[in-house]
C-alpha cells in the first residue's frame, strides 16, 4: 500500500510517496500544468495506481484543477488542513524545519497513519458542485453588494442626508435601481433640490419603476428641497464625486448579484434533491441551493442526522473538565450553512405552524431568540436529513404533530 502527500503552490507543487513502513519511495516537483499533471499520474500509475485501487493522496486545498484532476475516478483525496499539517509537521521534527518536499511527506505519512481519522472529499455530483459554485458566488455577491451599501450610506450621512431620507422607505435601500438612478441624476444635496418634478419623473422610468411615479417624484422633490445642512460647495462636490466612485461598484455587485441569482435559478430546479429541499416551509430557490451547496449531494458524506448538525453548528457542545461541565454553542461550523440555516429558521416561522409553535415553546422555557430560533434550524435540519435519505417531501404533520408535548430541555 502507498500513499500519497502533495504539498501545493501557485506554480509547482511537491509529490512524495511513502509505503507502509514510512519509508519514502519517490518524489517528484511538477509543474501547474497539464504536462505536470501527467507526471504525476504516471507516478501514481508506476506504483500500482489503478481503477479498483487507486493510491489515496493528501493535499492541503480542496480546490482548484489539481484536485479536479486527481478526484477522476474512484480515488480518495484528503484535504488536510494546514493548521493540521503543521501540527503533524512537529511530530517528526523539533527545530521547526520547514521544506515543501518535507511538507509532502508529512501529507503523505498523516494519510499512512491516520487515514482513519480524515474524511475524503465528498463524491458529489457535478451538477451539485456546479450549484455550489453558483450559490456561493451569488452569497458572495450579496455580502460584497450589502458592504459597498453601508460604505455609501456612511458617505452621505457625511453631506447628503437628504438622499438617505429620501430612500428610508424603499426595501433594500440604497441598493433599488431608483435610488442608483437618482444619486447618479443629483449627485450632491445642492443639484438634488433643483431637480424638477418632470426630471424626477424621468429618472423613476428610467428605472424601471411602473406605479406611483406621479406621488414619488412629487414626495421626493418635497425631501430633497427641505431645509437641510450643506457642506462648503468645494467640499459638497468632492464628496459628491467620491459618491459616484462608490455607486459605479455598487452597480457592479447588484448586477453581479441579479446575473447570479438568475444562473442559480436556472440550474438548482434541476436537481434531483430540490423538490425535496423546495418541500421545507421557509425554503425558496436561492436559500435552498446554499443549503444544497454546503451539505453536497454525497448522501454518505454524513454518518448520521448528528454529524449533519455539528456540521451545520446548530447543536451545541459539551465541554467538561474535572468537576466543570458547559454547554455552550459551537464556534468551529461551516459558517455558510449556519447563516443560511439562522436565514431558514427565521422565514419558517412565517410558513409552518409547527416552527412557530416549536419556536414560542422554546422562548418560554428560558430560550433567547437566537437559541430557540438555532435549536428550531437543528431540529429541521435533522428533519431534511431523513428525507434526503428516505426520499420524502417534507410533511407538516409529521414533522410537528398537532400533539406535540414532547418533552424537550434547552439542549436538544
Amino acid at each position: 500500500m502507498f500513499y500519497c502527500g502533495i504539498d501545493w503552490a501557485e506554480r509547482t507543487h511537491d509529490v512524495a510517496l511513502v509505503d507502509d513502513t514510512g519509508h519514502l519511495v519517490a518524489k517528484r516537483h511538477i509543474t501547474d500544468d497539464a504536462a505536470g499533471y501527467q507526471v504525476l499520474l504516471e507516478l501514481l500509475a508506476e506504483y500500482g495506481d489503478t481503477e479498483e485501487n487507486p493510491i489515496p493522496v493528501a493535499i492541503e486545498t480542496s480546490r482548484g484543477l489539481l484536485v479536479a484532476v486527481l478526484r477522476t475516478g474512484t480515488r480518495k483525496v484528503f484535504a488536510i488542513n494546514p493548521m493540521a499539517a503543521a501540527r503533524y509537521r512537529d511530530r517528526h521534527s523539533v527545530s521547526r524545519k520547514k521544506s515543501d518536499p518535507g511538507d509532502a511527506l508529512v501529507l503523505a505519512n498523516i494519510l499512512r497513519t491516520d487515514m482513519h481519522t480524515h474524511r475524503p472529499l465528498p463524491g458529489d455530483s457535478d451538477l451539485g458542485r456546479a450549484i455550489a459554485v453558483l450559490a456561493r458566488a451569488q452569497q458572495d455577491a450579496l455580502w460584497n453588494r450589502q458592504q459597498i451599501a453601508n460604505q455609501l450610506r456612511s458617505l452621505l450621512r457625511e453631506y447628503y442626508p437628504a438622499a438617505l431620507e429620501a430612500f428610508a422607505t424603499w426595501a433594500n435601500g440604497l441598493c433599488r435601481p431608483e435610488a442608483r438612478e437618482l444619486l447618479k441624476v443629483a449627485p450632491t444635496p445642492s443639484r438634488a433640490a433643483r431637480l424638477t418634478r418632470t426630471q424626477l419623473q424621468a429618472a423613476l422610468k428610467r428605472a424601471s419603476r411602473k406605479r406611483g411615479i406621479d406621488a414619488e417624484a412629487d414626495r421626493l422633490r418635497d425631501v430633497f428641497r427641505a431645509a437641510w445642512a450643506h457642506q462648503p460647495p468645494l467640499v459638497e462636490d468632492a464628496l459628491g464625486k467620491q459618491m459616484l466612485a462608490l455607486l459605479i461598484q455598487l452597480e457592479a455587485a447588484c448586477t453581479a448579484a441579479d446575473q447570479l441569482a438568475e444562473a442559480v435559478d436556472e440550474a438548482f430546479p434541476q436537481h434531483p434533491d430540490a423538490e425535496i429541499l423546495l418541500s421545507f416551509p421557509g425554503l425558496g430557490i436561492q436559500l435552498a441551493a446554499r443549503i444544497l451547496a454546503e451539505i453536497g449531494d454525497d448522501r454518505a458524506r454524513f454518518a448520521d442526522a448528528r454529524g449533519l448538525k455539528a456540521y451545520a453548528g446548530s447543536s451545541p457542545i459539551t465541554r467538561a473538565s474535572g468537576k466543570k461541565s458547559s454547554i455552550t454553542r459551537r464556534w468551529v461550523k461551516n459558517d455558510r450553512l449556519n447563516h443560511a440555516g439562522y436565514l431558514w429558521a427565521f422565514s419558517a416561522l412565517r410558513h409552518s405552524p409547527g416552527a412557530g409553535a416549536h419556536y414560542r415553546r422554546r422562548r418560554e422555557v428560558g430560550d433567547w431568540h437566537a437559541a430557540a430560533q438555532r435549536n428550531l434550524f437543528n431540529r429541521m435540519i435533522g428533519q431534511l436529513y431523513h428525507c434526503l435519505k428516505h426520499r420524502k417531501l417534507f410533511d407538516e404533520n409529521t414533522a410537528f404533530p398537532a400533539s406535540g408535548q414532547e418533552m424537550e430541555t434547552a439542549t436538544a
